[in-house]
């Protein structure tokens, strides 16, 4: 369907009023749904996809461009803890999960850019497969330039912006996204040094003096973990809830339109794609989300363990009752007024994806 047969079917509904207004003799050939019903002739699951996805990505680039001096403090801040390796009994343990998180970075790195890359070829090629699709997004330009058949050197520039374009904003939002993930994971890791810190406590202090120093030193540091955690909260409030609106978006209409389109597989594989992409990411922000809040509950027990009566002074008992009391309260991933992210919650919107799955099938059989 070209540009000008889309505005003859929107103008003809006033077309014809314009003559059965002027005539009184003349009958309208339509009832006015019918004129209506004809603007709703198009594939609307595949174009709010694209909408969803559109607006989610333009989102976080104006809004990483607001907050990209409150990001850079946050990344400062975990890279001037980065050297965690430390001489004792807990060095070992420490640089061992330094390189598990890089290594899982780089693993989910490589995962996820596997899936978008299919993605990327899907849609490319999606106006070989695709009916009545001559290009990767929908689009009408003026003077039929999106035609392939009359104007086949424009059609080629459009059909290559569209490529550069799509393959950009994927790119662009595989590195946000690693960036993101990467930021809760480091904090995550910062909480399990702390807990490795604290159980070899006494085995690396021999004297009550130092013992009181170190334990100075890891309230402190508890504390830079919490300010850091509030300020990673505060610089992705917006994208948070952004996140979660998408997804459980993209998720019912994935799966909605495969559902109706099953006869289709060509349909059913796009949209299992889209629904695989979107459940992954929930997935992983879930996930991590549900990690970062688990190991924060162990530095309680980590300073229990840490308690020796038989070293150490009332200063030191202090400290550690201190950051006993401060971390019962898990640290959460959370965009208010929304929930955390955390596995919980993930299972609680899967139901009510299913739920309205199941809603909008039975209306439309």
């Amino acid at each position: 369907m070209d540009l000008r047969s889309n505005r003859d079917r929107f103008l003809q509904l006033f077309m014809d009023g314009w003559k059965v207004l002027r005539d009184p003799e003349l009958e309208s050939s339509h009832i006015p749904a019918h004129y209506w019903r004809e603007q709703m002739n198009v594939q609307m699951g595949r174009d709010l996809a694209f909408i969803i996805g559109t607006f989610f990505i333009v989102f976080k680039v104006y809004y990483f461009h607001w907050y990209g001096d409150a990001l850079d403090e946050v990344i400062t801040d975990l890279e001037a803890f980065h050297p965690w390796s430390r001489k004792g009994p807990g060095a070992v343990d420490i640089r061992a999960g330094k390189r598990w998180y890089f290594l899982m970075s780089f693993f989910l790195g490589s995962f996820w850019s596997f899936f978008l890359c299919i993605f990327v070829v899907l849609l490319m090629t999606s106006p070989m497969w695709v009916q009545q699709q001559n290009l990767p997004f929908h689009a009408a330009f003026p003077f039929q330039w999106h035609d392939r058949s009359t104007h086949p050197f424009t059609h080629a520039i459009i059909y290559l912006f569209h490529c550069l374009f799509m393959t950009y904003a994927i790119v662009w939002l595989l590195c946000i996204e690693g960036l993101s993930v990467c930021i809760y994971a480091e904090l995550t890791f910062a909480i399990e040094v702390l807990c490795l810190e604290l159980r070899h406590l006494s085995r690396r202090c021999h004297g009550d003096e130092e013992m009181r120093l170190e334990t100075r030193r890891l309230v402190r540091f508890h504390q830079k973990i919490i300010e850091i955690l509030d300020r990673a909260n505060d610089v992705f409030h917006g994208t948070l809830i952004m996140q979660m609106a998408v997804n459980f978006l993209l998720v019912s209409l994935s799966v909605l339109e495969a559902m109706e389109a099953r006869k289709d597989p060509k349909v059913v594989g796009q949209f299992g794609v889209l629904m695989l992409l979107a459940l992954g990411h929930l997935s992983m922000w879930s996930l991590f989300g549900d990690r970062l809040s688990q190991e924060s509950v162990q530095v309680s027990e980590a300073a229990y363990e840490a308690y020796d009566p038989t070293k150490g002074s009332k200063e030191v008992y202090r400290d550690l009752g201190f950051i006993i009391r401060r971390a019962q309260d898990p640290l959460i991933m959370r965009a208010s007024p929304f929930p955390s992210f955390n596995l919980i919650n993930y299972a609680a919107i899967l139901n009510q994806c299913y739920g309205i799955l199941t809603f909008l099938l039975k209306t439309l059989d």
